[in-house]
């Protein structure tokens, strides 16, 4: 499993050596990479239908329990097929769609480390494993909705879509940490052992709200919905493999993934039914009214990642059946009617839908697909959206409670999707064919064909529901913790289901042909733009940016003196308070005062008056020989205390600072007065504090017991396992060596730096410039 996750990754990484050779007529042979591992994913279907879950672990950061454990059940099966099915379809398509694109290669780049990304997701068993491909989702879909980088639209959809999931991440990485440290283990297959336990923890709802966090901003629930209809901006392959079967479905996998360990409780069950209902609802309303196509597939999109959060949330053997199925549904008819979007406006130049008509004409095979994929998302039979749409009813009546309005919601999002799904494809091939698109054509047939295998694998699933039964959902539904029982068939006869599946149609279908799409009302809700989710983030964002600025106005205002002053106001403050409010009072010991020698104090008095020197001096050379000689009163003390090495280090630091400051402090004009009395007994107090608070913590830190078990560790191995007798040398080359040679390296880049700086030579005008 290891290697089909690497796959994605190696064929991005080959596409920089290689990759102009896949820009013509060889683009198509990327396509062989998702098609070989679907290949190899269908291999497996036979032994997951029987119940075998396969397991690959490799060890990776053992002492963190950062592994590489990777589990393929039935869940993960579903979406790694879907991942490299689809993907398959659109790597051929994008051949097409982006032929002669001058970084077509780099597009394919970004799809297989997207592809490689979305596998190690499903696949992953570890929680800070999962993490990690969790964000490399994020970025590259940022790289492939930015894909258009000249356009300031699409950098902004980018930006605003990594932002919303990356703030997920983030949530996601620390409800990992945290569950991670209740269980005692990241294994998420051991977690599901541990479920009462977890539900038990005073942690549970933290970690809850952590892990909806990072689903709902990755799965576009509301309020986070805003991010995915302004992610359209990228080109059509990228809306149909991210938006229909992948990237927005990984909220929806975690959600899944984590039922069988943090669900069956009511916070659980209650949010995400809320939530859930809230969005699929409220996105299923906006479709009726957007004209621009990809408007319309991305809000009917929210809508379907509602209905899966909210079917979730059901929890019952309907709910979860229904899930797995609909997942299936909307995989292949959102694709389809992605693709097929594509191909109107890469033919027409448009995707407007108020002037798109009479298309079948001219592209008769592409308006055959969108009629197959609209009547499955409409939950028409004997498509494989009836199965599903058969199944939510199932599970709404299935609820004692709120069952009725469940069901009454349910509907009514149905048949705002069904209206959504005609409008998309069926719309623009019906009626007569305008006469400024006579001249459109049939695209190539790498465009055309992925849309009808996907339309009719709708049709087909839907007759024969056997090919997914026991195959796939039933897996799915094991997997999950669910019990699967029920068996997928296309007729139960005459139930009260059948009935509430003809009311959806037939509102449906009427409310099609009554309410056609158009630009009026699409601007009178635009008129309510300012309630909207997104603008109110955007507004809270300036604000938040307008307090960026004014902070750093105060605090960041250039000037070093106010920084060091800001930084030890701080310290003291905090610090300070800490020390008188510690419950022991200070442990100082000033009995050992009594043991000063008269050559310490001789020392001390020598470094207190060059202090004095260094406050009141008026020259820069004798401040800085004043601070050399109290570099050298520490030396002294060095020698007292019978550390000559330590002695003899402090003299050559001390001379060669002293040297260094006088060098550079030469050419410098006289002392200026820039602060006036008032501030100087400012900073005199300040620094008066912060020297007092140093040495009340170095006295406490005196009278506290020694522990010499790491010293005395050090002396008594330093010759032992590292052959040296200079213990200090010992420590920094060979106990800590790590840390010095980091230390070293941070030196020499300052180094490297400063020498930079001294020879850089600014022509004239650059000099000007940055002034």
């Amino acid at each position: 499993m290891l290697t089909a996750i690497l796959s994605g990754f190696i064929f991005s990484i080959f596409l920089i050596f290689a990759g102009k050779f896949l820009k013509g007529k060889l683009a198509v042979l990327s396509a062989l990479v998702p098609f070989g591992l679907f290949v190899y994913f269908l291999s497996f279907i036979q032994r997951v239908s029987e119940g075998e879950v396969i397991r690959q672990n490799i060890e990776w950061v053992p002492s963190m329990g950062l592994n590489l454990n990777f589990t393929l059940d039935g869940l993960s099966l579903l979406f790694s097929l879907l991942i490299t099915g689809i993907g398959f379809l659109v790597f051929a398509y994008t051949a097409a769609y982006l032929k002669g694109n001058d970084y077509l290669d780099r597009f394919y780049g970004y799809l297989g480390m997207f592809m490689g990304a979305m596998l190690g997701l499903v696949l992953s068993d570890n929680l800070l494993c999962m993490f990690i491909f969790w964000e490399l989702t994020s970025i590259s879909s940022f790289f492939l909705i930015g894909f258009n980088n000249t356009s300031e639209a699409s950098r902004k959809s980018a930006i605003l879509a990594l932002a919303v999931t990356g703030s997920g991440g983030f949530l996601l990485l620390a409800g990992a940490l945290l569950l991670g440290s209740v269980a005692g283990t990241y294994s998420l297959s051991e977690m599901m052992s541990l479920s009462g336990f977890i539900s038990e923890s005073p942690y549970y709802l933290v970690i809850v709200i952590l892990v909806f966090g990072a689903a709902f901003t990755k799965s576009a629930q509301f309020p986070f919905h805003f991010w995915l209809p302004g992610a359209m901006k990228a080109p059509t392959p990228v809306s149909t493999y991210l938006h229909s079967a992948t990237m927005v479905k990984a909220g929806v996998y975690l959600l899944l993934r984590f039922t069988p360990i943090l669900g069956n409780q009511e916070v659980w069950n209650v949010t995400l039914i809320t939530v859930g209902g809230i969005t699929m609802f409220y996105a299923a309303f906006h479709t009726l009214f957007r004209t621009d196509l990809k408007g319309i597939l991305a809000y009917s999109t929210i809508s379907v990642l509602g209905v899966l959060v909210f079917l979730i949330g059901l929890g019952n053997e309907y709910a979860l059946t229904a899930a797995a199925v609909y997942i299936i549904v909307h995989a292949l008819y959102k694709a389809t009617l992605f693709l097929i979007t594509g191909i109107i406006d890469h033919e027409t130049g448009t995707r407007n839908v108020t002037v798109l008509a009479g298309l079948r004409k001219v592209m008769w095979p592409v308006a055959l697909a969108g009629f197959l994929a609209a009547v499955s998302s409409g939950g028409i039979p004997p498509t494989v959206g009836f199965l599903g749409k058969d199944l939510i009813y199932e599970a709404t009546l299935d609820m004692d409670n709120w069952g009725m309005w469940l069901t009454i919601l349910a509907i009514a999002t149905n048949v705002l999707v069904l209206y959504a799904g005609f409008v998309a494809g069926i719309k623009p091939f019906m009626g007569e064919l305008p006469e400024k698109f006579s001249k459109v054509h049939m695209p190539s047939v790498l465009m055309w064909v992925p849309p009808m295998i996907l339309a009719f694998l709708g049709i087909l699933v839907g007759i024969f529901p056997v090919l997914i039964d026991t195959t796939i959902v039933r897996p799915v539904v094991d997997a999950v913790g669910g019990e699967a029982n029920l068996h997928l068939k296309i007729w139960h006869g005459f139930t009260e289901i059948l009935g509430l599946s003809a009311i959806t149609l037939v509102v449906g279908i009427g409310l099609y042909f009554i309410l056609k799409p158009s630009e009026k009302w699409e601007s009178r809700i635009a008129k309510l733009d300012f309630i909207a989710p997104k603008n109110i983030t955007l507004f809270l964002s300036s604000l938040f940016r307008d307090f960026s600025n004014w902070w750093t106005r105060i605090f960041q205002n250039g000037f070093l003196r106010n920084y060091v002053s800001t930084i030890i106001l701080f310290l003291v403050v905090i610090v300070g308070y800490s020390l008188l409010t510690q419950q022991n009072g200070f442990r100082i010991d000033f009995s050992s005062f009594d043991k000063m020698t008269y050559y310490e104090m001789i020392i001390m008095g020598i470094m207190f008056l060059s202090i004095i020197f260094v406050v009141v001096a008026k020259s820069r050379l004798t401040a800085v020989v004043a601070m050399g000689v109290v570099g050298y009163a520490i030396c002294l003390m060095f020698v007292i205390y019978s550390a000559p090495d330590l002695a003899m280090t402090q003299f050559s630091i001390d001379t060669l600072t002293v040297i260094l400051f006088v060098l550079v402090l030469s050419s410098l004009p006289k002392y200026l007065s820039i602060s006036d009395y008032k501030m100087r007994i400012i900073d005199g107090i300040l620094s008066l504090s912060f020297g007092l608070l140093i040495t009340l913590i170095a006295l406490e830190v005196l009278g506290e017991p020694v522990n010499k078990e790491i010293s005395n560790y050090y002396a008594d191995n330093a010759y032992v396992l590292a052959k040296g007798k200079n213990v200090v040398n010992v420590i920094l080359v060979d106990f800590r060596g790590a840390d010095t040679l980091i230390e070293i390296s941070v030196l020499t880049v300052a180094a490297l730096g400063v020498f930079s700086l001294l020879k850089l030579r600014l022509r004239r005008e650059d000099r000007e410039l940055k002034d």
